[in-house]
Formats: C-alpha cells, structure tokens, sequence
C-alpha cells in the first residue's frame, strides 16, 4: 500500500462530487495538512474563505454506491501553538431568558503547547487560572460526497458525513461512510485541539493538524449512517435537527448493526440498548445535530 502526501492548492466550503484533488489505491494511507475554521494555515495565515475549508476531495479507486468507505484516523499531529473558540456558549443551548444575560461572544485564544500536549486559555480567566487540559484531537467535519450529484455546506451534516463535531472522531477511531459517489470523494478538515460534548460555544479550540489516515473501500457494505468503532466501543451516528430525528437515525443504523454483524434479532438488540446503550451529543449547534448511539464492545460477540 501507498502513502501519499496530500499538499492542498484549493479549499472547499462544500462536500460534494467536485474534480478530484488525489486519485489513490483502495487501502492506501493519506497525509495531509489542514487549516483551521476560519482557513488560516500553521503560520496563521489565511488561505481560505468561508467556514470549515476542506481538503480534497480524494478519489478510492473502486468505491462506488451501496460501498463503504473505511476512514481510519491514524494520527493527529498539531502544527501550531495557537487555537480559538467562542467565548460565551451558544443562545440556542440556554433557556430564552438567559440570553439576555450572556455576553458578547468574542474569540478566545489558546495556547496548545506540542510538548506536553496540552491546551490552556492564553489569557485565563478569573477562576480559570489553572485550567489546563490534556490534547484530545479530534475532526470536525469530514465525510464523502452526497447522494444525485449534490454539494452540500460544510457547515452542516448528513448521512454522507459533514460536521459532526463528535469528540470521539480522534486517532485510534475506525469510521465508515456509506459512498453515494463513483470514488467516494473524500473530503477532510476543521481539526480541534479538545472539544465538549454539543460543541455549545459553536467551536472547539480550533487549530492546524497534520492528518493521517487509511482509506479502504467495503464492498456492499449496506450502510445507512455513518458508523465508528474504537477499542473500547461501537457507535453509529446521526445527523439532523429537531435532536430527536438525530437520535431516532442512529438508534436505527445500530439496531442494522447488530443484527448483521451480532445475530440480534430487534428483541434481543433492544433487551441489549435498553440497558447499555449510551448516547452522546455531537453537536447541537450546527444546522443538523448529531447524536452518537455508542455501545461498549464488552456486551458483544461478533458472529
């Protein structure tokens, strides 16, 4: 298998069937610099307009409709000692009344020190002083292109992927994307430092990586949604708005889950989330949210 370098001369806003910026081999690995939200590079110079640029696309040779494309995340290098976040939580997570009461949301710079991995607030605030986090990267948004030939925003999320914001999508996660796309078309980008549950002040701490991961196509794979897996769970994702249809999308592709690759019946698949299941919240900023329904391989047996 091949490892390529992937050194971006255009950025997208949009994930769709766009000319394709690297042809590669079914299974081969791609390493790849991306900017951040705003589309500044590792210098911090911006490069792109627009929210959430991204890089790509990246054409599988083989993948066509009905496959999956296997997005393995095997690291997540930071390229700079900087990242930004919002400062005040979004209005839409607070009661209506609170509003009136939160301040301005300005930006927020942090220092993300590449020896210790970590990430703190540049200028801490009052109770903050020592408010020093452990690096969790994580990707933003990134997904496949969409179904009839569509371009869609980067600023939203699908069954094709997008911008989920879902914090376990870091190195060590293994992440197919049902491919509506002769190639898949694989777009990547909008890379966090750390990010909480629900993304509520609509960012992470949004910074520069150096990306890599192995890309391998699943013939007739028979997705809906996107699911992931770690070493220590399995979770399907989905993405819509009001949050209950995000839910409802996920509960689903994880009942296909387990009955094709567990031998669960809907019985026994429900007696088994009724009682383990967890559900995580992507984000709940983002035109469509995105719900994570996650279950701890401990409870399974592949059959």
């Amino acid at each position: 298998m091949t490892t390529h370098h992937l050194i971006p001369t255009s950025f997208h806003n949009v994930i769709g069937s766009l000319s394709p910026a690297l042809h590669i081999a079914d299974g081969d690995t791609v390493v790849t610099e991306t900017l951040d939200a705003a589309g500044h590079d590792k210098d911090g110079i911006k490069q792109a307009s627009g929210g959430n640029p991204m890089n790509g696309p990246i054409f599988v040779e083989g993948a066509e409709p009905g496959d999956a494309l296997r997005v393995e995340i095997i690291s997540m290098i930071p390229t700079r000692d900087t990242g930004f976040t919002r400062s005040v939580v979004a209005a839409n997570v607070v009661d209506p009344e609170t509003v009136r009461d939160l301040p301005p949301r300005d930006i927020a710079i942090w220092t993300i020190d590449r020896e210790a991995l970590t990430v703190r607030l540049s200028e801490p605030v009052a109770g903050l002083e020592n408010f020093v986090l452990p690096l969790a990267p994580m990707i933003g948004c990134f997904g496949v292109a969409p179904s009839l030939g569509q371009a869609i925003s980067t600023a939203t999320s699908g069954e094709y992927g997008g911008n989920m914001d879902y914090r376990l999508f870091g190195p060590g996660t293994t992440v197919r994307l049902p491919v509506a796309a002769a190639g898949a078309l694989f777009f990547l980008g909008d890379c966090h430092a750390v990010q909480g549950d629900g993304e509520i002040v609509g960012t992470g701490v949004e910074t520069t990586f150096e990306v890599t991961v192995r890309l391998t196509v699943e013939k007739k794979a028979g997705l809906f949604w996107p699911r992931g897996e770690t070493a220590e769970d399995i979770f399907t994702i989905g993405n819509a708005r009001p949050l209950d249809q995000a839910l409802q999308h996920a509960t689903s592709e994880m009942l296909n889950w387990l009955a094709s690759d567990y031998g669960l019946d809907r019985t026994a698949a429900s007696h088994l989330l009724g009682q383990v299941v967890r559900y995580d919240v992507g984000n709940v900023f983002d035109p469509a949210y995105t719900m994570a329904c996650r279950v701890a391989k401990k409870w399974l047996v592949r059959r």
